[in-house]
């Protein structure tokens, strides 16, 4: 008997691509509760129905963009998306993570593939918050955990579910240095199969929407030949 703890969570597939809906519900189907979709707004409204732990979805649909779905599906809840692709350059699977996307695959892959990186995303814990949960408040950037809203000049920021966690995370431990395999195991989890590069892509897009100059942070910062820091109270240095 399987006695992964995540058996039976809910999966949403979304792609116009019947072949390709069909074989992952069969495959998955035998331990996790499928759902399928062929465009975003019939995606939309079983997403909603249904509350999945985990959408599978299509970079390209008839009728949306990937990056705009995915993103409005993470405004919603704190659901785990994995994107599917047909395309392979550098530049596409950068636009691929900075959506908003916990993981991605490339077309063609194979069932097995896709069940280990469905495993271990389910098993990856999402909420790493400490107790309590504490509103941080650094110069005249607010973060409120309880709502997942950050505020910047009493503006809201538009954030990712994985560039809340991402900032949330480096905020509650201001001036301390990360590695990015550190930051990969404590927010993606020590089960992340996918590109080491997330780190860098996500703390960029952090910074273009949080950042004066993204070029001098002043708030992440960068920890030459390591990882990055949360330390709002230091000068930038060049």
């Amino acid at each position: 008997m399987d006695t992964i703890s995540t058996t039976n969570s809910k999966i949403l597939v979304v792609d116009d691509d019947f072949s390709v809906r069909s074989l992952i519900q069969r495959f998955l189907g035998r331990k996790y509760q499928i759902e399928s979709a062929a465009d975003g707004k019939s995606a939309m409204t079983i997403f909603e129905k249904i509350n999945p732990a985990l959408v599978i979805l299509d970079w390209n649909l008839p009728d949306a963009n990937g990056y705009k779905l995915c993103q409005e599906m993470q405004s919603q809840t704190n659901v785990l998306v994995m994107m599917l692709t047909s395309r392979n350059d550098e530049a596409d699977k950068i636009k691929v993570i900075a959506g908003g996307a916990d993981d991605f695959l490339t077309k063609p892959f194979s069932l097995a593939e896709v069940e280990v990186r469905v495993e271990a995303l389910l098993r990856r814990i999402r909420c790493i918050y400490p107790s309590p949960i504490q509103r941080l408040t650094f110069k005249q950037l607010a973060i409120n955990p309880d709502a997942r809203e950050v505020t910047l000049n009493d503006k809201p920021l538009p954030l990712t579910a994985l560039e809340f966690n991402i900032l949330h995370f480096l905020a509650t431990h201001p001036g301390q240095a990360w590695s990015r395999a550190q930051l990969i195991q404590k927010i993606w989890g020590c089960d992340y199969v996918g590109d080491g590069r997330v780190v860098d892509v996500h703390i960029g897009q952090l910074r273009k929407k949080m950042e004066a100059d993204s070029s001098t942070p002043e708030f992440i910062k960068t920890v030459r030949g390591y990882g990055y820091k949360f330390d709002p109270q230091e000068t930038a240095k060049i």
